[in-house]
């Protein structure tokens, strides 16, 4: 894959353009802040960009509001959030930017190199990649319980597995149940959701932004 990587950490940045070389990716460009960013995908348009949502000026949320601009202007490259916060002001809107291929990853909540790769892969390809504390933080501001469209506590269970891009087998063994008991909880979440049957595998990607956007 061909990767922009915009991270303000000098170390950090060169650390990631090292990593994912040596794994067979095409590093295009390593920045260091929003402006340099969105001049970097338009110039090499690749397939994804980590990003990291604090970096200079004001260092609060420049990469986030750059990761939005370039989901709205190169709609076919991944962006992956890559931070040590949770912001919820504009990671909502970067999700319902597009229906494939975004990630949103903690820093020290990632517990391996290999980790982050296979995230890195997922989002590329056009899938999802959250963290579940990303997931919880931006669903539980401001959401009822109540309705026939709620979803409960299991199937809550189930998409925050699925927003970390898991197969319906991987979600059954983290949960200890079997596979036809996640199919049936998946299915309840899509209808809840109001997402009917489909051929398209973004339909798991579009149920976390249904989700969250509820």
């Amino acid at each position: 894959m061909r990767v922009v990587i915009a991270e303000d950490a000098a170390v950090l940045r060169e650390l990631l353009a090292q990593m994912l070389s040596e794994r067979g990716h095409e590093v295009c460009a390593a920045v260091g802040d929003g402006e340099a960013l969105r001049t970097a995908v338009a110039e090499h348009r690749p397939d994804i960009t980590v990003v990291d949502i604090r970096m200079p000026p004001t260092r609060t949320d420049e990469g986030l509001r750059a990761a939005i601009d370039i989901r709205r202007d190169h709609p076919g490259t991944g962006v992956l959030l890559f931070s040590q916060y949770v912001e919820t002001r504009y990671a909502t809107r970067l999700l319902a930017a597009g229906s494939a291929g975004v990630g949103y990853l903690l820093k020290d909540r990632v517990a391996n190199v290999s980790e982050f790769v296979d995230a890195l892969a997922r989002v590329g390809a056009g899938g999802t990649a959250l963290d579940p504390e990303v997931v919880t933080q931006l669903a539980g501001a401001g959401r009822g319980a109540g309705g026939p469209a709620a979803l409960t506590p299991r199937e809550r269970d189930v998409l925050s597995l699925m927003a970390e891009g898991r197969s319906n087998t991987a979600i059954a063994q983290a949960l200890t149940v079997s596979p036809g008991t996640v199919e049936k909880h998946v299915a309840a979440v899509f209808s809840k959701l109001g997402l009917p049957p489909s051929e398209d595998h973004n339909r798991r990607v579009l149920a976390v932004i249904r989700h969250l956007q509820r």
